[in-house]
């Protein structure tokens, strides 16, 4: 299993730097036009109340939107589930699919690797990879830290990646999950990704509309704190999301083990009664 994990994560290497590096630089600029925004602040205000409480809810903000957990959490942390989650459902649907649709898994599987060696090496790689990448993103912050004159330490600023972490695996997770079930690695993807955005939208929205507050209840984002976790990490809600994560992924796991490989393609719907009768050669 190390043999996997350890190539897969150098398979990842592309991914890390591009994603990591991306993050770290837009995180990096967040810090530094902080204190121009607070010089600017009586302005900054004006136009927000301009366009009024509800969009600011939406995003995550609120009065304290310039203190640095508001800050964190409105200018980045409030939406960047849906914009790393892109790379998580894309990594996770095809940690396995992938190779499976071009032909290839079959033959890696002839060599002397069990099954379960095979996922768990493909998925704490992908846990490591996602973790590198927000370390990436984590080094922005950190060096942007006496550009914005915060008095808070790079410790604390760890604390709402790690949040975002749990969400992250838990959508990786779920897509690794669809790609067992569903007949093509895109079609997971899609599903994945679909359900993340309708999770967010119904998130944002319960912000203002007390209705929808019931529905978000049993949706992941709802106990992703984001920047608030600067002020104090919710570790319940971090390990229920964790524990999820992992459940999805013992769960695709326990299907990867019973799966049937092909060969190449994406395959179709697999019901009983519906399979083509053969006919008879010619």
């Amino acid at each position: 299993m190390l043999t996997i994990f350890t190539h897969t994560l150098k398979r990842f290497l592309g991914q890390i730097l591009g994603w990591g590096i991306s993050f770290g630089l837009i995180t990096l600029y967040l810090m530094a036009v902080y204190k121009p925004m607070i010089e600017q602040q009586a302005e900054l205000v004006s136009l927000l109340e301009a366009y009024g409480e509800t969009m600011l809810a939406f995003f995550g903000g609120g009065a304290d939107f310039l203190s640095p957990a508001g800050y964190l959490d409105f200018g980045f942390f409030s939406y960047f589930p849906v914009v790393a989650g892109i790379f998580a459902v894309l990594i996770g649907s095809g940690l396995l699919a992938a190779d499976e649709e071009k032909g290839t898994l079959d033959l890696i599987l002839a060599h002397p690797v069990s099954r379960t060696g095979l996922f768990w090496g493909r998925f704490l790689a992908f846990a490591a990879a996602t973790t590198a990448i927000l370390a990436l993103t984590w080094l922005g912050f950190a060096f942007g830290l006496p550009i914005a004159g915060w008095d808070v330490s790079a410790v604390a600023l760890l604390l709402p990646h790690i949040s975002l972490l749990a969400v992250l695996l838990l959508f990786g997770a779920f897509a690794l999950l669809l790609s067992m079930v569903l007949p093509s690695r895109m079609l997971a993807a899609s599903t994945a990704g679909a359900l993340m955005v309708v999770s967010y939208l119904v998130s944002s929205l319960a912000r203002v509309n007390e209705q929808l507050k019931a529905l978000n209840d049993f949706l992941p984002l709802k106990y992703y704190q984001g920047g608030r976790a600067l002020d104090g990490l919710d570790w319940q809600n971090f390990l229920g999301l964790m524990g999820f994560a992992a459940l999805f992924a013992v769960l695709a796991w326990l299907l990867f083990l019973r799966r049937d490989i092909r060969v190449s393609g994406e395959g179709s719907w697999r019901l009983p009664g519906l399979k083509r009768p053969r006919t008879a050669d010619r």
